[in-house]
């Protein structure tokens, strides 16, 4: 009796219900990027009010693009990769190795992120020339800005992709809500260099210069926040060398082809936004509708995706097949509940839900009718993108690299959309 209480202790909340118990999880991960949307509108109405879809709202979202694609692209699976690792094994060993997995990545991401860094501003003008922003070629100060704003934002890569890969430890922890509200203080940041600059009576340029430097040390926070979490979670996490210990390999192993593959959606949207680049005011649109976009689909289909994983593990290395497949079903009914609706909403509402929350300042009546054709046709992929969501966590615990859905980009398909906004 004495041999099996500590088991039973420590086993004993995980063995619930396995409706009952992901449902909770759902609302907590759910509830923190709830709030991060809703501090992301605001976010976004501001910087419509300050800057429309003018010039420099193309630039500034073009510079920001970047960054955001080579978090994507490596970092997120590497997180996802990471919290797989940590709870695979039994218990005792995963106690007793995790501090040197979780090191040895830390020091490898850390330096590989530096060289990368350190690469990419030394290319940004050709970068932003040929890739990021090739329809600016027209316009040398439209050029000038973005690789300037471009060179001032891209270290944020380095702040959230170890926040992305910590927040994957914390997930395999059981702890979601830290890493969930930390993309709050991005907004918040943001927030306050958008008021500042509205109160300021600063220009279009001088605003979009406060949102560059906002976005650089809001990484530095969500950082510094989810290493609190770390290490209130009991986990000591150091810089020291890196070296390539065998569970590092196999860890990279596992991640880059999944990031090749995963990677084919974040190469849609470099492709959409340079087509974009070409038609003024386009690259602001697709971000404006992008962002309301982003609250049905982050809100069910990252909660979903975040707690799956960990409560699929759990069920199939104790061997519960049917407790997994319930798991599974369930959280497919969660999804198209909450998508189904949502998508026609996006559908029907379009046009008005973008007149309510940006038409004000410099955003005009023209830019609604624009941004409603985008988000429109944004609501019809909102079921099938958040159930790729939650299928590629599972075939990401099937432990097979590479097999993931590699499906088009919803903000691609839009730009076919933006020369035939006066049909709607």
């Amino acid at each position: 009796m004495t041999r099996t209480l500590p088991s039973t202790l420590f086993w004993q909340p995980h063995r619930r219900s396995p409706i009952h118990e992901p449902r909770e999880k759902f609302m907590t991960v759910g509830g923190a990027t709830l709030g991060s949307r809703i501090f992301g509108f605001a976010r976004e109405t501001f910087m419509a009010a300050a800057l429309g879809t003018g010039p420099m709202a193309d630039v500034f979202y073009a510079a920001f693009r970047f960054p955001n694609l080579f978090r994507r692209l490596l970092p997120k699976r590497l997180q996802r990769r990471l919290r797989a690792a940590l709870l695979e094994g039994n218990r005792g060993e995963w106690r007793r190795g995790r501090q040197a997995l979780l090191r040895g990545s830390f020091g490898v991401l850390f330096s590989a992120l530096l060289i990368i860094t350190i690469v990419m501003e030394l290319m940004m003008p050709w970068l932003v020339e040929w890739i990021i922003a090739p329809g600016f070629a027209d316009d040398a100060e439209k050029t000038e800005l973005t690789i300037r704003m471009a060179a001032v934002m891209f270290p944020y890569l380095m702040c959230m992709s170890l926040t992305a890969m910590l927040s994957g430890m914390l997930n395999s922890l059981h702890h979601f809500f830290a890493a969930a509200v930390a993309p709050v203080f991005l907004n918040v940041v943001m927030i306050g260099a958008l008021f500042y600059g509205l109160w300021s009576g600063a220009d279009p340029k001088t605003i979009a210069w406060y949102l560059s430097w906002s976005v650089l040390a809001a990484g530095v926070l969500q950082m510094a926040v989810v290493y609190a979490g770390v290490r209130h979670a009991g986990i000591n996490i150091g810089f020291k060398r890196p070296r390539m210990t065998p569970n590092v390999k196999r860890l990279l192993l596992l991640a880059v082809p999944a990031a090749v593959t995963g990677g084919i959606t974040q190469i849609n949207q470099i492709i959409g936004q340079a087509i974009a680049s070409g038609k003024e005011g386009a690259i602001a649109a697709l971000q404006y509708a992008d962002r309301i976009y982003q609250l049905p689909l982050g809100v069910v289909g990252v909660a979903v995706g975040v707690v799956l994983l960990p409560e699929l593990a759990r069920a199939l290395k104790a061997g519960h097949a049917k407790e997994a497949g319930n798991i599974q079903n369930r959280s497919i009914e969660f999804v198209l509940f909450l998508t189904l609706p949502a998508a026609a909403g996006l559908w029907i509402l379009s046009d008005a839900i973008i007149r309510v929350l940006y038409e004000r300042g410099q955003f005009s009546a023209e830019n609604t009718a624009v941004v409603g054709s985008i988000l429109a046709i944004y609501g019809l992929g909102l079921p099938g993108f958040v159930l790729i969501k939650r299928c590629s966590r599972a075939f990401m615990r099937a432990r097979i690299p590479g097999r993931r859905c590699a499906s088009p980009s919803p903000r691609s398909s839009s730009i076919r959309a933006l020369p035939s906004r006066s049909s709607r």
